[in-house]
């Protein structure tokens, strides 16, 4: 099975001592190299695990990690203690790292040998005692990790460490991405907001405004013949409504729209940006919002923000990457109404326009409407049903003045409770967990936004990861939230973030 991440790597550091002597210290890399060998293996386990020499001491200790923070191809760092390393060796180290850890409470053998077991064995096989050491300084120091415990070989363990890597993915996706605002954000609404310094600072994003026009020029430079191709590239992919088809009335604006999403992935492309947000209030001289385009770039890996939200474009572009070769995918998303009969509540999601087809294993079909906003032409737009998931995830990112927050909740996604001939845009049901009513006044309570990304691919669990590493606070509503609980929870947060901050 291929990795998703082919390209990148974990680096496997084991720790150890030079009092062992060179015969100890041989096995140790022996079985070091055995166990990083069997995560590398595992299916599901999408970037390379690559194992380095046994660390012995605090010099090479820092260096390891130093060295691992200039490797741009490295996406974070397995530490584990084969045997007792004294931790006072990973002080410097730890200190210095600035990549995703994960503590792996491993050891080699997955059961004792009972009948044969001596003092050499216990010698060698220390990680029971080695780890809560290295736990223990790592602690003290604050380092932001995760730990997972148990046998490498157990399915289990090998989800939990290919999780992180999907986080640790994310992560670097944001200190990677250049995000690109044609435009403002939509007039007097609060949500979309926020300080774009600190999310450079929080996720490494780098967040700028080009203006409509620079897009307009880009729009108007696009050759008939690149057109021609991906008109043709549509009619094949997807069931265009017959209007839209060549030498039919209404072909131009399936032209118009082929024409948006070349200029918008050229001009990305060329400024070098996997994230953009547009907003239908500031449109300039484009003839329609983007429609077409944007779920287009979308189901191509870039993150988009409908209004000038780009936090939520960060968010759909980690998405992106965390759920990569994973079965389903990743949209923008807006809760927009509700089905209230009592004992079967759902949400249908939505937007004007922009769902991304990852979403679905159909055959979109592409239609033309007005859009009652923005006073353009009509746009022209997929339209289809998300597929139906169990344990698929809504997320937001808000800025909270002095923190942002993201709000998770766990929701399974539905059929439609009957067809909807008439809604022409492309969306999703679903049922939250553990309630419609509990679902909603968590969220509330919590100020979760109304732009969110829905993820089918990419789990809760890659996000918690996602918000571990970038250190931003994450509440979660699933199958386990109370009313009060939640509140509680709330309430705790807002005191200790205000608190870790200090004067």
């Amino acid at each position: 099975m291929s990795k998703a991440y082919a390209d990148r790597e974990i680096w496997f550091f084991t720790g150890s001592q030079e009092l062992y002597g060179p015969e100890t210290l041989e096995q140790v890399a022996q079985q070091s190299q055995e166990v990083a060998a069997t995560l590398d293996a595992a299916d599901g386990v999408p970037a390379k695990i690559v194992w380095k020499p046994v660390l012995k001491d605090s010099a090479s200790i820092r260096r390891a990690m130093l060295d691992a923070n200039a490797d741009d191809n490295v996406l974070g760092v397995i530490t584990w203690m084969h045997t007792f390393s004294p931790a006072k060796m990973w002080i410097a180290g730890l200190d210095a790292l600035r990549k995703p850890l994960l503590h792996l409470h491993t050891q080699a053998n997955v059961e004792l040998p009972w009948d044969s077991i001596d003092f050499d064995f216990m010698n060698l096989n220390q990680a029971a005692h080695g780890d809560r050491e290295y736990a223990y300084i790592a602690a003290r120091l604050g380092v932001s990790r995760t730990t997972v415990v148990g046998h490498v070989s157990n399915p289990v363990v090998q989800r939990r460490v290919a999780t992180w890597i999907r986080g640790a993915a994310g992560w670097a996706a944001t200190h990677e991405l250049k995000l690109a605002r044609f435009g403002d954000n939509m007039r007097n609404v609060a949500v979309t907001e926020g300080d774009k310094t600190e999310a450079e600072l929080r996720f490494g994003v780098s967040v700028n405004t080009w203006g409509v026009n620079d897009l307009v020029a880009a729009v108007d430079a696009v050759a008939e013949s690149d057109i021609d191709a991906l008109v043709a590239e549509y009619e094949e992919l997807y069931d265009v409504v017959p209007e839209l088809r060549r030498g039919a009335d209404r072909h131009e604006s399936l032209r118009y729209a082929a024409r948006q999403e070349i200029a918008l992935e050229t001009f990305l492309t060329s400024v070098g940006a996997m994230a953009f947000t547009t907003n239908f209030e500031d449109l300039g001289d484009l003839r329609q919002l983007p429609g077409l385009a944007v779920q287009r770039l979308m189901s191509k890996g870039y993150g988009f923000g409908a209004e000038g939200d780009w936090k939520t474009a960060v968010l759909v572009r980690a998405a992106k990457v965390m759920g990569a070769g994973l079965p389903g995918g990743a949209s923008l998303m807006e809760d927009y109404t509700y089905d209230l009969t009592p004992g079967e509540e759902v949400i249908l999601g939505a937007h004007m326009l922009e769902i991304c087809p990852s979403l679905t294993t159909a055959k979109p079909r592409v239609e033309i409407h007005p859009l009652g906003i923005g006073g353009k032409e009509d746009p022209v737009r997929m339209v289809f049903d998300a597929d139906s998931i169990e344990g698929a995830v809504v997320v937001s990112l808000a800025d909270m003045r002095d923190r942002f927050r993201m709000t998770a909740n766990v929701v399974d996604i539905v059929p439609p409770t009957a067809p909807l001939p008439n809604l022409p845009v492309a969306r999703a049901v679903w049922k939250p967990r553990p309630s419609f009513d509990v679902s909603a006044e968590a969220w509330l309570t919590a100020g979760g936004a109304h732009h969110t990304v829905l993820s089918t691919a990419a789990g809760v669990e890659a996000f918690e990861v996602f918000a571990d590493i970038a250190r931003v606070e994450l509440l979660v509503i699933d199958e386990n939230t109370t009313r009060r609980g939640f509140a509680d929870q709330v309430r705790w947060n807002a005191a200790y973030h205000r608190l870790a901050q200090g004067l």
